[in-house]
Protein backbone atom coordinates (compact mmCIF):
# COMPACT_ATOMS: atom_id res chain seq x y z
CA UNK A 1 0.00 0.00 0.00
CA UNK A 2 1.01 3.73 -0.62
CA UNK A 3 -0.09 6.27 1.79
CA UNK A 4 0.49 9.75 0.28
CA UNK A 5 -0.45 13.44 1.67
CA UNK A 6 -1.29 15.15 -1.40
CA UNK A 7 -1.87 19.34 -1.23
CA UNK A 8 -3.56 21.16 -3.27
CA UNK A 9 -5.19 24.42 -4.17
CA UNK A 10 -8.81 24.29 -4.12
CA UNK A 11 -10.98 26.11 -6.55
CA UNK A 12 -13.86 25.74 -4.79
CA UNK A 13 -12.66 26.37 -0.76
CA UNK A 14 -10.22 29.53 -2.60
CA UNK A 15 -7.28 28.07 -0.18
CA UNK A 16 -4.73 25.71 -0.01
CA UNK A 17 -6.14 21.66 1.59
CA UNK A 18 -4.93 18.65 2.48
CA UNK A 19 -5.93 15.12 1.92
CA UNK A 20 -4.84 11.70 2.48
CA UNK A 21 -4.83 8.86 0.71
CA UNK A 22 -4.63 5.33 1.04
CA UNK A 23 -3.33 3.56 -2.31
CA UNK A 24 -3.48 0.15 -3.77
CA UNK A 25 0.20 -1.06 -5.27
CA UNK A 26 -0.98 -2.29 -8.75
CA UNK A 27 1.95 -4.24 -8.89
CA UNK A 28 0.96 -6.67 -6.46
CA UNK A 29 -2.49 -7.77 -8.47
CA UNK A 30 -2.03 -10.76 -11.00
CA UNK A 31 -3.17 -10.86 -14.57
CA UNK A 32 -7.19 -10.59 -15.11
CA UNK A 33 -7.44 -8.56 -11.63
CA UNK A 34 -4.48 -6.06 -13.07
CA UNK A 35 -5.96 -5.26 -16.60
CA UNK A 36 -9.25 -4.16 -14.57
CA UNK A 37 -7.20 -2.42 -12.25
CA UNK A 38 -5.20 -0.74 -15.09
CA UNK A 39 -8.26 -0.28 -17.85
CA UNK A 40 -11.10 0.99 -14.30
CA UNK A 41 -8.99 1.90 -11.53
CA UNK A 42 -9.37 0.99 -7.89
CA UNK A 43 -12.83 0.90 -6.11
CA UNK A 44 -12.61 3.66 -3.29
CA UNK A 45 -14.31 4.64 -0.18
CA UNK A 46 -14.11 8.35 0.63
CA UNK A 47 -13.85 8.94 4.65
CA UNK A 48 -15.13 11.70 6.28
CA UNK A 49 -14.06 12.97 9.90
CA UNK A 50 -16.02 14.14 12.36
CA UNK A 51 -16.37 17.73 13.98
CA UNK A 52 -13.58 18.09 16.29
CA UNK A 53 -11.35 16.28 13.75
CA UNK A 54 -9.45 16.14 10.61
CA UNK A 55 -8.16 14.43 7.88
CA UNK A 56 -5.27 12.70 9.86
CA UNK A 57 -7.70 11.14 12.35
CA UNK A 58 -8.49 8.01 10.87
CA UNK A 59 -5.43 7.09 10.35
CA UNK A 60 -4.19 8.06 13.89
CA UNK A 61 -7.39 6.30 15.58
CA UNK A 62 -8.06 3.13 13.40
CA UNK A 63 -5.96 0.55 11.24
CA UNK A 64 -7.89 1.92 8.09
CA UNK A 65 -4.57 1.79 6.42
CA UNK A 66 -4.41 -2.50 7.25
CA UNK A 67 -7.99 -2.65 6.38
CA UNK A 68 -7.75 -1.07 2.95
CA UNK A 69 -4.81 -3.21 2.27
CA UNK A 70 -6.90 -6.26 3.24
CA UNK A 71 -9.80 -5.13 0.70
CA UNK A 72 -7.78 -3.89 -2.08
CA UNK A 73 -9.48 -0.45 -2.00
CA UNK A 74 -8.32 3.03 -1.96
CA UNK A 75 -9.27 5.47 0.46
CA UNK A 76 -9.23 9.59 0.36
CA UNK A 77 -9.35 11.27 3.40
CA UNK A 78 -10.42 14.74 2.83
CA UNK A 79 -10.33 17.87 5.29
CA UNK A 80 -13.91 19.90 5.99
CA UNK A 81 -13.46 21.27 9.07
CA UNK A 82 -16.56 22.16 11.10
CA UNK A 83 -18.60 22.47 8.15
CA UNK A 84 -20.91 19.62 8.19
CA UNK A 85 -19.71 18.99 4.48
CA UNK A 86 -22.27 21.86 3.05
CA UNK A 87 -22.32 24.73 1.18
CA UNK A 88 -22.08 27.03 4.04
CA UNK A 89 -24.37 30.28 4.25
CA UNK A 90 -21.43 32.23 6.00
CA UNK A 91 -18.32 30.37 4.85
CA UNK A 92 -16.72 27.97 2.57
CA UNK A 93 -18.95 25.70 -0.03
CA UNK A 94 -17.30 22.17 1.33
CA UNK A 95 -20.54 20.08 0.14
CA UNK A 96 -19.37 21.08 -3.89
CA UNK A 97 -15.28 20.62 -2.84
CA UNK A 98 -16.17 17.42 -1.31
CA UNK A 99 -18.73 16.21 -3.84
CA UNK A 100 -17.30 17.14 -7.40
CA UNK A 101 -13.85 19.09 -6.88
CA UNK A 102 -12.17 16.01 -4.66
CA UNK A 103 -12.97 13.45 -7.20
CA UNK A 104 -12.52 15.23 -9.77
CA UNK A 105 -8.79 16.09 -8.72
CA UNK A 106 -8.35 12.04 -7.27
CA UNK A 107 -9.19 11.26 -10.68
CA UNK A 108 -7.45 13.22 -12.73
CA UNK A 109 -4.20 11.96 -10.47
CA UNK A 110 -4.07 8.50 -9.68
CA UNK A 111 -6.13 5.24 -10.89
CA UNK A 112 -9.25 5.75 -9.29
CA UNK A 113 -12.42 4.51 -11.26
CA UNK A 114 -15.54 6.42 -11.64
CA UNK A 115 -17.69 4.02 -11.93
CA UNK A 116 -20.61 4.34 -9.30
CA UNK A 117 -20.55 0.60 -8.42
CA UNK A 118 -16.76 1.70 -7.37
CA UNK A 119 -17.35 4.53 -5.50
CA UNK A 120 -18.67 4.59 -1.62
CA UNK A 121 -18.65 7.37 0.83
CA UNK A 122 -18.43 6.71 4.96
CA UNK A 123 -18.08 8.75 8.14
CA UNK A 124 -18.15 9.11 11.64
CA UNK A 125 -20.12 11.32 13.45
CA UNK A 126 -20.46 14.65 11.40
CA UNK A 127 -18.82 12.78 8.82
CA UNK A 128 -21.79 10.55 9.18
CA UNK A 129 -24.31 13.05 8.42
CA UNK A 130 -21.93 13.98 5.73
CA UNK A 131 -21.80 10.62 4.16
CA UNK A 132 -25.68 10.09 4.27
CA UNK A 133 -26.07 14.08 2.87
CA UNK A 134 -23.56 13.49 0.08
CA UNK A 135 -24.78 10.10 -1.18
CA UNK A 136 -28.43 10.66 -1.37
CA UNK A 137 -28.24 13.95 -2.92
CA UNK A 138 -25.63 12.12 -6.02
CA UNK A 139 -27.18 8.57 -5.99
CA UNK A 140 -25.66 8.32 -9.49
CA UNK A 141 -22.64 8.53 -8.30
CA UNK A 142 -22.04 6.60 -5.07
CA UNK A 143 -22.60 2.27 -4.99
CA UNK A 144 -23.58 2.79 -1.27
CA UNK A 145 -22.72 5.46 2.22
CA UNK A 146 -22.29 4.29 5.65
CA UNK A 147 -22.59 6.50 9.32
CA UNK A 148 -21.55 5.58 12.17
CA UNK A 149 -22.68 7.29 15.30
CA UNK A 150 -24.10 9.89 12.47
CA UNK A 151 -25.12 13.33 13.50
CA UNK A 152 -28.19 12.69 11.53
CA UNK A 153 -30.64 15.16 12.66
CA UNK A 154 -29.10 18.74 13.02
CA UNK A 155 -32.63 20.36 14.41
CA UNK A 156 -31.41 20.25 18.08
CA UNK A 157 -28.62 22.12 17.57
CA UNK A 158 -30.74 25.53 17.05
CA UNK A 159 -31.92 24.94 20.50
CA UNK A 160 -28.79 24.10 22.55
CA UNK A 161 -28.18 26.14 25.68
CA UNK A 162 -24.58 26.74 24.53
CA UNK A 163 -24.54 29.83 22.43
CA UNK A 164 -21.56 28.59 20.29
CA UNK A 165 -23.52 25.50 19.05
CA UNK A 166 -26.23 27.83 18.05
CA UNK A 167 -24.15 30.30 16.46
CA UNK A 168 -22.23 27.30 14.53
CA UNK A 169 -25.49 25.95 13.26
CA UNK A 170 -26.73 29.84 11.94
CA UNK A 171 -23.03 29.89 10.03
CA UNK A 172 -23.65 26.65 8.48
CA UNK A 173 -27.22 26.49 7.56
CA UNK A 174 -28.49 29.79 8.31
CA UNK A 175 -31.85 29.82 10.73
CA UNK A 176 -33.84 26.74 12.05
CA UNK A 177 -36.43 27.02 8.96
CA UNK A 178 -33.71 27.09 6.38
CA UNK A 179 -32.42 24.12 7.37
CA UNK A 180 -35.22 22.44 8.01
CA UNK A 181 -36.91 23.09 4.19
CA UNK A 182 -33.61 22.86 2.84
CA UNK A 183 -31.87 19.14 0.96
CA UNK A 184 -29.26 19.57 3.67
CA UNK A 185 -32.48 17.94 6.25
CA UNK A 186 -32.08 14.14 6.27
CA UNK A 187 -35.12 13.73 6.95
CA UNK A 188 -36.74 15.83 4.61
CA UNK A 189 -34.33 14.61 2.19
CA UNK A 190 -34.96 10.74 2.91
CA UNK A 191 -38.67 11.34 1.73
CA UNK A 192 -37.86 13.72 -0.99
CA UNK A 193 -35.31 11.08 -2.37
CA UNK A 194 -37.52 7.95 -1.72
CA UNK A 195 -40.02 9.68 -4.78
CA UNK A 196 -37.22 10.56 -7.20
CA UNK A 197 -37.44 7.39 -9.09
CA UNK A 198 -33.66 7.28 -9.05
CA UNK A 199 -31.62 3.95 -8.00
CA UNK A 200 -30.53 5.02 -4.40
CA UNK A 201 -27.68 4.25 -2.79
CA UNK A 202 -27.32 1.52 -0.25
CA UNK A 203 -26.74 2.56 3.20
CA UNK A 204 -25.09 1.39 6.31
CA UNK A 205 -25.99 2.99 9.68
CA UNK A 206 -24.24 1.62 13.09
CA UNK A 207 -24.82 3.51 16.08
CA UNK A 208 -23.77 2.41 19.84
CA UNK A 209 -26.42 1.63 22.58
CA UNK A 210 -25.14 4.30 25.12
CA UNK A 211 -24.34 7.15 22.70
CA UNK A 212 -25.68 10.34 23.09
CA UNK A 213 -26.53 10.41 19.20
CA UNK A 214 -28.40 6.93 19.72
CA UNK A 215 -31.98 9.02 19.42
CA UNK A 216 -31.13 10.93 16.04
CA UNK A 217 -30.08 7.79 14.68
CA UNK A 218 -33.28 5.79 15.39
CA UNK A 219 -35.19 8.88 13.45
CA UNK A 220 -33.18 8.99 10.82
CA UNK A 221 -33.59 4.94 11.07
CA UNK A 222 -37.13 5.02 11.65
CA UNK A 223 -37.69 7.67 8.36
CA UNK A 224 -35.39 5.23 5.94
CA UNK A 225 -37.37 2.24 6.63
CA UNK A 226 -40.82 3.83 6.73
CA UNK A 227 -39.92 5.27 2.88
CA UNK A 228 -38.33 1.82 1.33
CA UNK A 229 -34.65 3.24 1.34
CA UNK A 230 -31.97 0.07 1.18
CA UNK A 231 -30.96 0.39 4.64
CA UNK A 232 -29.06 -1.50 6.97
CA UNK A 233 -29.37 -0.95 10.51
CA UNK A 234 -26.55 -2.23 13.27
CA UNK A 235 -26.70 -1.34 16.83
CA UNK A 236 -24.69 -3.10 19.39
CA UNK A 237 -23.23 -2.23 23.23
CA UNK A 238 -20.91 1.01 23.21
CA UNK A 239 -20.90 4.46 23.12
CA UNK A 240 -19.02 7.73 21.50
CA UNK A 241 -15.67 5.97 20.97
CA UNK A 242 -12.56 5.25 18.48
CA UNK A 243 -12.78 1.15 19.50
CA UNK A 244 -16.37 1.01 18.52
CA UNK A 245 -15.25 2.75 15.17
CA UNK A 246 -12.53 0.79 14.39
CA UNK A 247 -14.77 -2.34 15.21
CA UNK A 248 -16.98 -1.02 12.90
CA UNK A 249 -14.76 -0.30 9.76
CA UNK A 250 -14.31 -3.87 8.71
CA UNK A 251 -17.94 -4.85 9.11
CA UNK A 252 -18.08 -1.58 6.95
CA UNK A 253 -16.07 -2.24 4.44
CA UNK A 254 -17.60 -6.19 4.37
CA UNK A 255 -21.10 -4.90 3.79
CA UNK A 256 -19.98 -2.45 0.89
CA UNK A 257 -17.74 -4.41 -0.95
CA UNK A 258 -19.99 -7.68 -0.62
CA UNK A 259 -17.27 -10.25 -0.01
CA UNK A 260 -14.82 -10.73 2.78
CA UNK A 261 -11.09 -9.42 3.21
CA UNK A 262 -8.23 -10.69 0.92
CA UNK A 263 -6.44 -14.37 3.14
CA UNK A 264 -2.98 -13.85 3.01
CA UNK A 265 -0.44 -12.23 0.40
CA UNK A 266 -1.79 -11.65 -3.17
CA UNK A 267 1.48 -12.56 -4.60
CA UNK A 268 4.90 -14.46 -2.77
CA UNK A 269 8.10 -13.37 -4.56
CA UNK A 270 11.43 -15.64 -4.40
CA UNK A 271 14.77 -13.63 -3.65
CA UNK A 272 15.71 -12.99 -7.76
CA UNK A 273 12.40 -11.21 -7.57
CA UNK A 274 10.05 -13.89 -9.97
CA UNK A 275 6.66 -13.98 -8.65
CA UNK A 276 5.71 -17.71 -7.55
CA UNK A 277 1.89 -18.31 -7.99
Amino acid sequence: MALLQINIKSEIIQMEQTLNVILPQVGLYEGEKQRQIKERGFQVLYLLHGLSDDHSVWLRHTSIERYAMEYGIAVVMPNAGRSFYVDMKYGPSYYTYISYEIPHIIRTMLPISSAREDNFIAGLSMGGYGAFMIALRNPDQYEAAASLSGTLDLTPGFSFQEEGYKKMAREIFGSKLEYIKSDYNLLRLVKKQSMSGERLPRLYQSCGTDDFVYGVNQRLRDAALKYGLDLTYEERPGAYEWSYWDSNLRRVLTWMLKREPQKGPMLRFEPAGRAVN
